[in-house]
């Protein structure tokens, strides 16, 4: 599976490669929100797992909205430090399909995003 990661957090950003890329999947990172929408806009992913607080301003839920105006329909995690009910409420309307609070467990976020990735695999089906 291919994972476009918008995260600016280094130590975070690691984890999920290392772990991602030891269940046999390849991890794109991007470390902010502009260079994230270029990725995402130019190349195609399974599943994208998104940072609400990007750098630069930039919102990973506005973010998210964008790319879904774009026709990016590739599903989407938030993961986030935000954790209030509106936070997360925020995030699943601005498209996400899923939305996990840091710190989270890696074996939660493996779960969820082989989760959406098989979800979408049957619904093509």
């Amino acid at each position: 599976m291919r994972i476009l990661l918008i995260e600016d957090d280094e130590d975070v950003a690691t984890l999920v490669r290392a772990g991602m890329e030891q269940a046999q999947h390849q991890v794109i990172h991007a470390a902010d929100g502009i260079s994230g929408m270029q990725v995402a806009l130019r190349e195609r992913f399974d599943v994208m797992i998104f940072d609400r607080q990007l750098p630069g301003g930039v919102d990973g839920a506005n973010l998210l909205r964008d790319l879904r105006h774009a026709h990016i329909e590739t599903p989407a995690l938030i993961l986030s430090g935000m954790g209030g009910l509106c936070d997360w409420m925020k995030g699943l309307e601005s498209g996400g399909d899923d939305y996990l609070v840091k710190p989270f467990q890696f074996a939660d976020l493996l779960d969820r995003v082989e989760t959406l990735h098989h979800r979408r695999a049957k619904a093509q089906t």
